[in-house]
């Protein structure tokens, strides 16, 4: 089976976790500004597809080279065999992006990749009339930086944060990778306690819970690259079978979402119920400022609003206070909170213990992070 250069690509801020996953999975790896390298074959495609909690996308590097002018990227992207991928009737749209590069004009860039391409294969196929893609999809990026042209065929098709269990969102919904990202951050292990105090629509109990159950978070949906005529056949379906034999749907979790709001509990557990993880977490309507608990050991995430309109800024603040009289007391309990306002320490009343910059979308948020107490060992 050939091998392939690959990417992951991922949020900013995350690329060390995504890394991290991989490096879990048995490769070799490579970190870039919003991907990670590694090399693999179809088989790895799917794997990876399946288990990355944190990446976006699974891209197979077609070639690398330098470009200053159109005649050089058409000739460059020509000579490539364009047909060891795509077949006949392949639909291939032909995304572009571009950052301090000569060739700066992205449609003008995505025209003449496509154009390069149609040459390519209709010499291949010997078609001198259009090429009717009417056939499975292949999506095709040619991402230029610094003169520098990256041309990559994407396997995963929808960004992989869409899991397919979420039908029902809140006001500000977080991306279930970027959830992943907060539960793998905070070292949360199954045998702890869990929390979510603004559970939302509960994307992050329920990403703790696909963690905790060793469940494939992709496991629910399709790849682009599942219909590509050049893919074995049973190839998706042996690692998909690996991957449903690896999952420990019967182990013992101790995971809670709870939100002020009771339309959000109640779309919380429309949510986990299409998961299938209802039963894994307990799910309860409570404001943040009413939480206790007689448990020592335990973890608390939470992407609680973030103010970012001056009218919100005075209620958000407020609840900042009301986390840190409550939270600040659990000594032993680790405390892992997102928000875009860097004031969030000042109305907590406590100084993290490490502050990580992550971005939500496109929105600069900080991870402020409350190491609690070790259990001490016997």
């Amino acid at each position: 089976m050939e091998d392939f250069n690959l990417i992951a690509t991922c949020a900013a801020g995350i690329e060390a976790i995504t890394a991290n996953e991989l490096k879990h999975l048995g490769y070799a790896v490579q970190t870039e500004n919003g991907r990670v390298r590694f090399k693999g074959n179809m088989r790895d495609v799917f794997e990876t597809n399946l288990w990355l909690r944190t990446a976006d996308r699974i891209k197979i590097v077609v070639a690398e080279f330098k470009a200053v002018t159109f005649d050089e990227l058409f000739e460059q992207t020509k000579a490539l065999p364009w047909d060891e991928f795509l077949p006949m009737d392949a639909e291939f749209p032909v995304s572009g992006k571009s950052q301090k590069s000569k060739l700066h004009n992205v449609p003008s860039v995505q025209s003449i990749v496509k154009k390069a391409i149609v040459d390519k294969l209709s010499t291949v196929y010997h078609r001198r009339t259009h090429l009717p893609e009417t056939g499975n999809l292949y999506p095709i990026e040619c991402a230029i930086n610094k003169d520098r042209v990256m041309l990559t065929l994407d396997t995963s098709g929808t960004s992989l944060f869409k899991r397919g269990y979420r039908l029902e969102k809140g006001g500000a919904p977080l991306k279930e990778n970027m959830a992943a990202a907060l539960v793998l951050l905070a070292h949360w292990y199954p045998e702890k306690t869990f929390v979510d105090p603004v559970c939302g629509s509960g994307t992050i109990p329920i990403e703790a819970a696909l963690i905790g159950h060793n469940i494939a978070p992709g496991f629910k949906r399709q790849f682009a690259c599942s219909s590509w005529d050049f893919v074995e056949a049973s190839l998706e379906e042996d690692v998909r079978n690996e991957a449903f034999d690896k999952a420990d749907y019967d182990k013992e979790l101790d995971i809670y979402g709870y939100d002020i709001d009771g339309k959000m509990i109640d779309i919380a557990k429309l949510n986990a119920r299409e998961a299938g993880l209802l039963h894994s977490i307990h799910f309860k309507q409570m404001a943040a400022k009413d939480f206790k608990t007689d448990k020592e050991y335990g973890v608390i995430v939470a992407n609680p609003p973030y103010g970012e309109r001056l009218s919100d800024q005075e209620s958000v603040r407020k609840l900042y206070r009301q986390m840190g009289d409550v939270y600040r007391p659990l000594k032993t309990w680790s405390k892992y909170i997102l928000t875009s306002d860097l004031q969030f320490e000042t109305f907590y009343g406590e100084k993290a213990t490490k502050r990580r910059k992550l971005y939500n979308g496109s929105l600069r948020t900080d991870l402020f992070q409350y190491w609690g107490q070790k259990k001490p060992r016997n």
